[in-house]
């Protein structure tokens, strides 16, 4: 049996989605920029893939560039952003526990002359609303965080700190990496306070190389692709048609049926830690309920090194990463794991398994019931 638990990193496409980027690829191929039918076939395709995407944030299709995914996302929200609002102030908030396509170009942003402010987390991975509250200021032009933490399922109060950041300085601009968030969670970002947020395609059954950044009408921000002037100047390029079609029909059925989807997540999330917390020296990383993100599970298992226990797992063809799969390919400390608490042995150990509408509950039980055969045949062999 196989049992793929790294939906966190990447989903399979849906047939769906393929379809359709495979029609858009073979027979309706034209160039959106070109002004004779099949330019304008393509153009329709655009244009259709942000309404589909619009309507699943309550928001206007105007307001959805479509990117490469949430990498470019995030950098374009980012530096954008900075560039666009240096003259009223230079601070930027964000979290410790950000994934590095933040804190990569806030460390360049840096660089250039701008101040980071980095809040920290408690145990749970959750940020302080005071500790926020008394670090913005009047120079204060953009705040950054992630709605749900891709390692430990962690789940920020999006709402409540976008209201504390209006109140002290309505000119600052809420930025918010949703790539584990959306499809997970109804997100109205009008609602919530949000002005932008970045969403990567294969985290939703879409394609790899697809992803979109909603920009709340008005919202000051520069960009940072420049060209012939596609998207209404802020993203030049030929858009990738194929991908933004897939990626609209992707966003549409992931909303379908959203309650029962989420529920099923939930269920099986519940039922793996009931089963994975009965093996001897296993925790469980940030909280486990309903207040936590549904599909994901980071786990720590004690005397067993993350690496081994992947390797181990691969073996059987169950198939986990080791933290985030956008950098486990080079060895560091997780910072969230780090942020949280975890000791240097609990750092070294904890692997995170991630579910989709599509994991079943026998994948779960064959996991479950080799972890139980794999855990203490490995501690025999750990030096002490």
């Amino acid at each position: 049996m196989q049992a793929y638990l790294d939906n966190s990193a990447t989903t399979r496409c849906s047939e769906r989605a393929k379809d359709l980027m495979v029609k858009v690829l073979m027979e309706d191929y034209g160039n959106p920029s070109s002004l004779h039918t099949m330019g304008v076939v393509a153009e329709r395709y655009i244009k259709e893939a942000k309404e589909r995407i619009a309507k699943t944030l309550k928001a206007d299709e105007k307001e959805i560039l479509f990117t490469s995914g949430g990498t470019e996302s995030n950098n374009m929200a980012l530096i954008g952003t900075a560039l666009a609002n240096k003259r009223a102030g230079n601070h930027i908030i964000t979290t410790s526990i950000e994934h590095a396509s933040v804190l990569s170009p806030l460390a360049y942003l840096e660089e250039q002359g701008f101040r980071v402010t980095y809040l920290t987390v408690d145990e749970n991975g959750q940020i302080s609303l005071d500790e926020l509250r008394d670090a913005v200021c009047e120079d204060t032009i953009l705040v950054s965080m992630m709605m749900v933490n891709n390692e430990i399922g962690a789940v920020e109060p999006i709402a409540e700190a976008a209201k504390i950041v209006k109140e002290k300085n309505p000119n600052t601009i809420i930025h918010v990496d949703a790539i584990q968030a959306y499809g997970k969670y109804r997100i109205c970002p009008k609602k919530l306070g949000i002005d932008l947020l970045s969403v990567s395609g294969h985290k939703i059954h879409a394609p790899k190389g697809t992803g979109f950044l909603y920009i709340k009408d008005k919202t000051k921000i520069k960009p940072i692709i420049y060209g012939g002037g596609q998207q209404k100047g802020m993203r030049s390029g030929t858009e990738n048609v194929p991908g933004a079609a897939a990626l609209g029909e992707a966003a549409m059925e992931i909303y379908e049926n959203f309650d029962e989807k989420i529920a099923h997540m939930y269920a099986l999330k519940k039922h793996f830690i009931e089963e994975v917390t009965k093996i001897e020296g296993v925790m469980i990383n940030g909280k486990t309920g309903e207040d936590s993100a549904p599909q994901i599970v980071s786990v720590t298992i004690q005397g067993v090194r993350s690496e081994v226990m992947l390797h181990s797992l691969e073996e059987k063809e169950i198939y986990v990463s080791a933290g985030s799969a956008c950098s486990s390919n080079k060895p560091a400390p997780s910072k969230t794991l780090q942020g949280i608490g975890l000791k240097k042995a609990d750092l070294e150990g904890t692997i995170r398994f991630s579910f989709c509408v599509n994991t079943t509950e026998a994948e779960i039980d064959y996991a479950i019931e080799q972890l139980k055969e794999i855990i203490p045949f490995r501690r025999k062999f750990t030096r002490h």
